[in-house]
């Protein structure tokens, strides 16, 4: 089949020398949309088949694609979201319409959250029945406004002959600004109907800009004559690639790096230049950041930093409408984060010099947020994990004790090895989540933290990773319960309630799909047979048994109206 790209107009008059000449080819909707998807660079896609999508699931099969199949359209959402955080390029999911389409929505609401590039890809009921709620099968009416909340761009595609160009669109929408999920559906009619296509030249995305030259400038003269410059990295750094020049600013400014838990890794825990990501109540963190004359914040929303009214905020986003949007004493750098760090760092070196290390305070901030890790068993079995997990391991933390624990004081040593649901806060996002960032990188150990409520989520999926040999090492903590409520419902209303739960044998579970089941003696252990699972080089699910644990001495209790409020 021709290649090809986005419809051109019959006339290519005024388009200059980037319109070639057009023809066409035969082809149907689903192919014309599996098509566009390896012209832009796909290689993958996570999806679940069904009737509404006979036309895109053979044009799949007949092209040099993989396609995953996975258990619950609600996996091909979160694998597409860390297939695609985890460095494999956009991610890309494919359900049927109605159930199917909301099933996956969970999985679009983490990346969206966490400003992650992902395409829906949905079927929909014949054009002729679209919109008049007769009760076909899978009817959803305006199903793409039911994922308005969830992603940045939605359309329909109505006619095969569109589909090259919708499809364009949406990777420029994925390509530009902040990038979060896009959708878009077709008829299954539309999907199977076989037209001339016509074909012409792929135009390329723009690259993402830096911030405007004067904005830049001010920026600069304003770092320069700071006294005091600290940087607060988000997750845009990992989407933007911009961690040289970040590492290399704040090696410039002498300005110690304090992440969020998204941010993790944006600068090397091995660098005397980051100083973690516990930004908690009494932190040293926060001492820091308050004695600043101004923050550097990049890639961040700055929603929980807390910064002081008066504190002086340089925030660099892709997205203008995070601008000041948290803290009212910002000023703004709308811009692509690696290009904008690129320029400021440029104007740095040309308007003063490199100022005088201050590595003996980042070195002593760095051992006094390292003393408040003694909570136990939370500490032993996190120095066990991290002692167990290569440097280049990619980690999925999830929502469960260790992985609340894990934010503050587990290190990470390498960019986009380090994903959590964000704001989202989705639990049982984590397995899904990590099979995809172990498709988007085969030759590196990927390794889930999940608790046993989280994990019964999609426990199914094992079927997915035998099937396809997607060999994730899972961790379960078990405790028989959604131990968060349980702890809470105990400690601050009078008693649990809901929040038992009768688990499978796990090891048992794991070996009934074909994968290997391990159960460790004791939560400490938990390092060694991490280790020795990543050497097997198969699907393993690592079972560890614990107790209740403690809230996290950083957490404070999910405040709530006052009981029995009438």
């Amino acid at each position: 089949m021709v290649p090809f790209g986005p419809a051109q107009p019959a006339s290519p008059e005024g388009r200059g020398d980037k319109i070639k000449e057009l023809s066409m080819a035969r082809m149907t909707g689903g192919e014309a949309i599996v098509k566009a998807l390896a012209r832009e660079g796909v290689k993958v896609a996570f999806g679940l088949p069904g009737v509404q999508l006979y036309g895109i699931v053979t044009a799949f099969r007949d092209e040099p694609m993989r396609f995953i199949t996975v258990r619950h359209e609600g996996s091909s959402t979160y694998m597409a979201d860390g297939y695609a955080r985890a460095g494999g390029g956009i991610g890309v999911a494919v359900a049927v319409p109605g159930p199917g389409l909301l099933n996956a929505a969970a999985g679009l609401n983490t990346a969206y959250s966490a400003s992650s590039p992902v395409l829906m890809i949905a079927g929909q009921i014949p054009r002729h029945q679209i919109g008049k709620r007769i009760g076909v099968l899978h009817e959803l009416d305006n199903q793409l406004v039911a994922l308005a909340g969830s992603t940045k761009w939605r359309q329909t595609i109505m006619q095969v002959a569109d589909a090259p160009r919708i499809v364009h669109e949406a990777f420029g929408q994925l390509r530009s600004g902040r990038p979060r999920p896009v959708a878009i559906d077709m008829p299954w009619d539309t999907m199977e109907e076989e037209v001339d296509v016509p074909l012409g030249a792929v135009a390329a995305h723009p690259a993402r800009a830096a911030a405007p030259a004067g904005d830049l400038d001010r920026a600069a003269e304003a770092l320069l004559r700071a006294a005091r410059v600290a940087i607060y990295a988000g997750g845009g750094v990992h989407l933007s690639g911009a961690h040289e020049p970040l590492a290399a600013i704040a090696e410039f400014l002498q300005a110690g790096v304090v992440a969020t838990a998204e941010g993790k890794g944006a600068v090397s825990d091995a660098s005397d230049l980051s100083l973690g990501a516990g930004l908690f109540p009494k932190s040293p963190l926060r001492r820091y950041l308050d004695a600043a004359d101004i923050v550097l914040a990049v890639g961040t929303r700055c929603a929980t930093a807390g910064f002081p009214a008066e504190q002086q905020v340089i925030q660099i986003d892709a997205d203008g409408a995070e601008i000041g949007r948290n803290h009212k004493n910002t000023t703004g750098l709308v811009g692509d984060a690696k290009a904008t760090l690129e320029e400021l760092l440029a104007r740095l070196r040309a308007g003063g010099q490199a100022r005088a290390s201050q590595k003996a305070e980042r070195e002593s901030l760095r051992a006094e947020v390292g003393s408040f890790m003694t909570q136990e068993p939370n500490s032993s079995i996190l120095r066990s994990l991290r002692q167990g997990i290569p440097e280049d391991a990619v980690v999925i933390a999830g929502m469960t004790q260790i992985g609340y624990f894990s934010r503050p004081f587990f290190p990470v040593y390498r960019p986009r090895t380090y994903i959590t649901s964000s704001y989202s806060g989705n639990l049982g996002f984590e397995y899904p989540t990590a099979l995809g960032a172990k498709v988007a990188n085969p030759g590196r150990p990927v390794v889930m933290i999940a608790g046993d409520g989280g994990f019964l989520y999609y426990a199914q999926e094992l079927s997915t990773a035998v099937q396809q040999g997607i060999n994730v090492v899972a961790v379960v903590f078990n405790d028989n319960a959604y131990g968060n409520v349980a702890r809470d419902l105990d400690e601050h209303w009078g008693g649990k309630f809901g929040a038992e739960l009768h688990n499978p044998d796990f090891v048992r579970l794991a070996e009934a799909y074909g994968a290997v089941g391990r159960r460790a003696k004791e939560p400490a252990e938990v390092g060694k047979l991490v280790a020795d699972a990543i050497q097997m080089d198969r699907p393993v699910l690592i079972e560890v048994p614990v107790g209740r644990m403690a809230r996290p001495v950083f957490f404070s209790p999910l405040k709530t109206l006052p009981r029995y409020q009438h």
